[in-house]
């Protein structure tokens, strides 16, 4: 015999309880799994918008500017509001799940997980901090 069996007329049904479209409203822990998931569409655009900007800034100085003007665009300001919120959220629930997802050892010794989230954020505070020294103080 190839394949499932056939059905029969009174053959039980399997019991398959319907579930939801919106059954990640349900718990917070569902809704933040999805929500971190959506964060990578605006990852995606800030990493195209950061290179349609180097692309513009070698076109020279004209196209440069109308890529400001288009920038200013409210739609694009609010894309770019919300974006920067999504991924705050992606960065710091990475910073969260990232000592259940990183197992480090000095010698024998398990890192405690404080430690390893601490770390991640002091990376985060120190690359912010290089960033904001090269585009305001250098």
């Amino acid at each position: 015999m190839n394949g499932p069996p056939a059905y029969r007329e009174f053959h039980p049904r399997w019991l398959r309880p319907r579930v939801s479209t919106y059954w990640w409203l349900a718990k917070w822990a569902y809704m933040k799994f999805i929500l971190r998931e959506l964060s990578s569409i605006f990852v995606a655009w800030f990493v195209i918008y950061l290179l349609v900007v180097v692309r513009m800034v070698s076109g020279g100085e004209a196209s440069y500017n109308e890529f400001l003007d288009i920038s200013a665009q409210p739609i694009v300001l609010a894309i770019n509001a919300i974006g920067f919120v999504f991924i705050m959220f992606h960065a710091i629930t990475w910073f969260a799940l990232a000592p259940k997802a990183i197992v480090a050892h000095i010698g024998k010794k398990r890192v405690p997980p404080v430690l390893i989230a601490a770390s991640n954020y002091g990376a985060w505070v120190v690359v912010s901090g290089f960033v904001f020294w090269l585009l305001l103080g250098a």
